[in-house]
């Protein structure tokens, strides 16, 4: 991205820097977040999205919220920080991301008690700092391992957007599908357009066109037919949250592209972090699906487009069930086939 979704800019009293996607792709704004509310409100509304790119904004939040706490006693922060912690958790239900680094940011405010409020804020800001890092060089190693996987296609599809918009690098899915046009420059991208909020069109099209990528963009009722006439031989897509069976939540959608793949023998992959990986849930009916507002339906950017009082029901992810997905992408490696043992495995940790 030439410039980053997420950036710190300044020292400990220095602020949040976001694009605004949702200003996408008529106007490239920055954001500049000064305050915790601001923080909350961006994460809310999807100034900023995309599960990696949200734990950074989080972690980042944190030094937000603490600042005017950094002259106060160390008791005293404390109780501010637990405020700001538990403030910025209530933005969004469903991306573990988001608590993934609230967790962290408390964890290394427990490490150090021995640190004066002013000398934690620092600790925060570095700890904050080093989750931005980590996502760059995921997204990088996901790059590799999904590149590998894309490398003989001549066409792959793919929802909603998973690119540096989404991260702090070069995205998940995205990274996967760049990869792969390094060597390959005359691949196909075909990007669901992704209602309500049109992710895929106002952003995945946007990000790919600024790095050359071939794109065609559809509507997300034409995937089948695309698969039909045979036009990709993959599915590519990333995560919110993934379950220790390898269930995989993702923008709503996802889960008919997966019964789509599997109909058509076509290779369904979720590509995400092994941060998004939620092993307290055992399958996916056990995630939390966000509900969103009607009016994203009903009056989709400012226009009515539904009868007045009209019913809406309008969850933001579904989830894609492992029996689908023929591989995780993470930044360890590749996760297949997609079972508990499997993924307990890929994520090196003991059953």
């Amino acid at each position: 991205m030439p410039t980053p979704a997420v950036a710190w800019i300044g020292q400990t009293d220095g602020f949040l820097q976001l694009i605004d996607q949702t200003l996408l792709p008529a106007e490239l704004k920055l954001l500049d977040c000064k305050t915790v509310e601001q923080v909350w409100e961006a994460i809310k509304t999807l100034r900023v999205r995309g599960a990696p790119a949200i734990g950074v904004a989080a972690a980042y939040g944190v030094v937000v919220g603490c600042q005017a706490a950094a002259k106060l006693p160390r008791a005293e922060f404390d109780v501010r920080l637990n405020e700001v912690l538990d403030y910025l958790a209530t933005s969004r239900p469903t991306a573990v991301n988001l608590f993934w680094a609230l967790d962290r940011m408390r964890k290394t405010a427990a490490e150090c008690p021995q640190l004066l409020s002013e000398e934690l804020l620092a600790w925060l800001l570095q700890e904050a700092r080093a989750i931005e890092v980590e996502d760059r060089e995921m997204c990088a190693a996901i790059g590799r391992f999904g590149g590998e996987l894309l490398k003989k296609c001549t066409g792959v599809l793919t929802h909603c957007n998973t690119g540096g918009l989404a991260t702090a690098g070069d995205g998940t899915a995205l990274a996967a599908i760049f990869a792969a046009a390094r060597t390959n420059p005359q691949l196909q991208v075909f990007a669901d357009e992704t209602r309500p909020l049109l992710q895929g069109a106002r952003l995945t099209a946007w990000e790919l066109m600024q790095r050359n990528v071939h794109v065609t963009l559809i509507c997300d009722s034409m995937a089948a037919w695309v698969m039909k006439e045979q036009k990709v031989q993959a599915v590519i897509v990333g995560a919110d949250r993934i379950a220790a069976n390898g269930d995989a939540a993702n923008k709503i959608g996802t889960y008919g592209l997966s019964v789509l793949a599997k109909a058509h023998g076509i290779p369904f992959y979720v590509a995400a972090p092994s941060s998004t990986f939620d092993l307290t849930i055992p399958h996916g009916d056990a995630i939390p699906i966000e509900q969103r507002a009607a009016v994203e339906i009903t009056h989709g950017f400012g226009k009515q487009t539904a009868p007045t009082d009209c019913s809406v029901y309008n969850p933001a992810f579904d989830v894609a069930p492992a029996t689908n997905i023929t591989a995780l992408i993470t930044e360890r490696g590749v996760i297949q086939p997609v079972t508990e043992e499997s993924v307990h495995r890929g994520l090196r940790v003991n059953s």
